[in-house]
């Protein structure tokens, strides 16, 4: 499954640290964040994980994400 969500991500600093984060609960899912498209794209690849947590895992942790559509 391929998931793609729209955050507010901005820095290369920030890009790492929400990656360890997505990493530590979705250990087998390939994550990256494109910084340099205006919608900031998370690409989460894997099958260990649901929108929905991946969502209120970045929330909780001060971020927006929603799916892109």
């Amino acid at each position: 499954m391929i998931e793609v969500f729209k955050t507010n991500v901005d820095e290369a600093t920030e890009a790492r640290k929400v990656i360890g984060l997505l990493k530590e609960h979705f250990p087998a899912s390939r994550i990256n964040i494109d910084l340099h498209d205006c919608d900031k794209v998370l690409r989460l690849e894997g099958h260990d994980f649901h929108p929905v947590q991946v969502i209120t895992l970045m929330t909780e942790n001060g971020y927006n994400c929603s799916i892109l559509e």
